[in-house]
């Protein structure tokens, strides 16, 4: 009689639809497109993609197939531990729970504009907090520099007329003393930005991409779109593939958030969803 009447309750939420519409969420893609346009950092080879076959076959049926190649580090994409720290974790060797995570937005788009070669500080991070309460746990913390908007124009991008020369390059990223206090203080999964690099352009010996390497947290680059979404409140997923031995790969970065912040409809609906559960939960144990 008990579980009839848990069972009952707990359909009645799903099929009027109490639990489907509660949950209505929003999904942004925080990725640039790999195609030839994808930028590299000099020396890799460019994105090539071959058509095996796209055509009817003798069977009358529609098929395509293809092939393609491309360096780790291009695009958006993952830096693996490994990348700048060697006995840390390949790609295939992190774990899925620590490549999603609460979205932390760094917005420093105002500064980037005044200064290409701006580092964000940790009084960035700690004007973030005073607006949004401690980084949560898990973060997955991304630079808003603005500067998506300039890919996939190399010379925009890597902030130079000689984009073969990386001497050259101007870009903003992370300050080493900021990740190392973010590495001590705080628990992230992941550090990014919307740039080519987590350091900013003008490193020459990578100090933030090897404090990250060191500490197992990955880093991913050339985020895009995080226009779309809010500085804080959002789950971001950085799914990048499954790369046996890989120091990095292409990935799929993205970003979900509930509809309107939880307000009016949906939240009322969801709390009407839990008075459900708990209803079927009294009456489970009473009876």
């Amino acid at each position: 009689m008990q579980f009839e009447m848990f069972s009952t309750l707990l359909i009645l939420a799903v099929s009027t639809g109490h639990l489907a519409h509660a949950l209505d969420f929003k999904v942004v893609d925080l990725t640039h497109e790999q195609n030839p346009s994808t930028i590299y950092w000099p020396g890799n080879p460019n994105y090539n993609f071959t058509i095996l076959f796209r055509n009817r076959t003798s069977k009358g049926y529609w098929y395509e197939s293809n092939t393609f190649q491309t360096a780790e580090h291009g695009g958006t994409h993952l830096d693996s531990p490994a990348h700048f720290a060697e006995g840390k974790k390949r790609q295939h060797q992190i774990p899925m729970e620590k490549l999603v995570g609460p979205g932390v937005i760094v917005n420093v788009k105002a500064k980037s504009a005044e200064n290409p070669d701006y580092r964000v500080t940790i009084d960035d991070l700690r004007a973030w907090e005073s607006k949004y309460n401690r980084l949560p746990k898990g973060a997955v913390i991304i630079m808003n520099s603005g500067w998506s908007l300039k890919y996939p124009n190399k010379t925009l991008t890597f902030g130079t007329e000689t984009p073969d020369d990386a001497s050259t390059f101007h870009f903003p990223g992370w300050h080493e003393d900021t990740v190392n206090w973010l590495i001590k203080n705080r628990d992230v999964n992941v550090v990014g930005v919307d740039t080519p690099s987590t350091d900013y352009a003008q490193s020459t010996t990578f100090p933030v991409h090897v404090a990250l390497g060191e500490a197992d947290i990955p880093g991913v680059e050339n985020v895009a779109n995080l226009d779309e979404i809010p500085e804080s409140g959002s789950i971001i997923y950085v799914a990048a593939i499954k790369l046996y031995d890989g120091s990095g790969g292409p990935t799929r970065v993205f970003a979900t958030m509930v509809e309107d912040g939880m307000t009016g409809r949906s939240s009322k609906l969801l709390l009407s969803s839990v008075l459900y559960i708990l209803s079927a939960i009294i009456v489970f144990s009473v009876e």
